[in-house]
């Protein structure tokens, strides 16, 4: 048997499986699936896990029950593309024909002097968990601070909020203002939100150093006081690929050809986070990549030239607790109930693997 290996059951390697078992299966081609934990966590809501307005069984999402997908379960240690062999803790070296790479991201920290120690993460399923006990046990009136005013960052901010109405909660970023990527009316839109309901908003603060209860910002005197520093300040490729020695970008993300393998390995596909794409990384830019690569290895095993499409994201959705949010579609600010029904919905198609 030929053997497909995806690593990592996120957006990208998902929509892979799902996309290989909708189509023929060429007959001695096995699928295999390698994760740490046995289902996939939605990782677009990892916020509200973390500010504890959600269970964590709401954001698990089971793996396709097909007898053409096999499962391994355990830590990715080490890849090694000249032998094809993958290593992970706890079982013997996985062979592979095809490998699919979408182990996605970890924090960034810029090099700031104790962030990494002294701040929390919402970027994993474990580490989400544990960001909601530190933030469920600070006292009342207690202060949180988030790091970061991007997509990510604004939304635990208006989470938390929702969930503990009694905590002080503010926002830093090193630019003047909250979401400064997006168009200034949706950025004011979602500044008035945080007005209205009593979140701070600090900009132009440049943070060089982080200790336990404080802050230290460049552009100020005195330190920052925090009972619990949430880290949204930006991500970079996981460590594992961090360490492959192949051409990356500025961003450290892998460089691929037009079908999404590596130049030197065309064996070997990135999806997700860990590859350069003309776009931000996200969800949506993954499940559709992965969709694709699956469209090239179909054309490879019926002996045809692929013929890939330009991926067109369809927008950026984003939610101020339960009942208001944003969005931006097609360049159009789109604020208020609307974008957040919009993305209860498309939560709804992602549990259900309908895209």
């Amino acid at each position: 048997m030929r053997k497909v290996v995806i690593l990592g059951g996120g957006y990208g390697g998902t929509a892979s499986v799902n996309e290989l078992i909708e189509q023929q299966l060429p007959h001695d081609v096995s699928i295999l699936l390698v994760d740490r934990m046995p289902f996939q966590g939605l990782k677009t809501e990892y916020y509200a896990l973390a500010a504890g307005t959600v269970s964590d069984l709401e954001l698990r999402v089971k793996f396709p029950n097909d007898p053409r997908v096999q499962y391994a379960y355990g830590e990715i240690t080490g890849i090694d593309m000249e032998n094809e062999l993958v290593m992970v803790e706890g079982h013997e070296p996985i062979s592979y024909d095809w490998l699919v790479i979408g182990l996605g991201c970890t924090d960034k920290y810029h090099g700031i002097e104790g962030a990494e120690q002294f701040s929390t993460s919402i970027q994993t399923f474990s580490a989400s968990r544990r960001t909601y006990a530190q933030l469920n046990d600070v006292k009342p009136y207690g202060q949180v601070t988030i790091v970061g005013g991007g997509l990510s960052g604004v939304e635990v901010a208006a989470e938390l909020r929702e969930s503990r109405p009694d905590l002080n909660i503010r926002i830093l970023d090193r630019g003047p203002s909250v979401l400064s990527a997006f168009p200034g009316r949706l950025q004011n839109f979602v500044a008035d939100w945080f007005m209205e309901h009593q979140v701070e908003m600090r900009g132009h603060v440049a943070l060089t150093r982080l200790e336990q209860g404080q802050l230290y910002d460049a552009n100020s005197s005195e330190s920052i006081f925090t009972d619990v520093t949430v880290w949204t300040a930006g991500i970079q490729p996981v460590e594992l690929v961090q360490r492959i020695d192949l051409p990356k970008d500025n961003q450290g993300r892998l460089i691929l050809n037009a079908y999404h393998q590596l130049p030197a390995y065309t064996n070997v596909y990135v999806v997700g986070d860990c590859a350069s794409l003309p776009f931000s990384p996200s969800g949506q830019a993954a499940g559709a990549q992965g969709k694709q690569i699956t469209e090239v290895l179909q054309a490879i095993w019926h002996d045809k030239t692929p013929r890939l499409g330009k991926i067109k994201l369809k927008g950026v959705l984003g939610s101020l607790g339960k009942k208001s949010g944003f969005g931006l579609m097609g360049g159009t600010p789109i604020l208020g109930r609307v974008p957040r029904l919009v993305k209860s919905g498309v939560l709804w198609r992602s549990k259900r693997h309908l895209g």
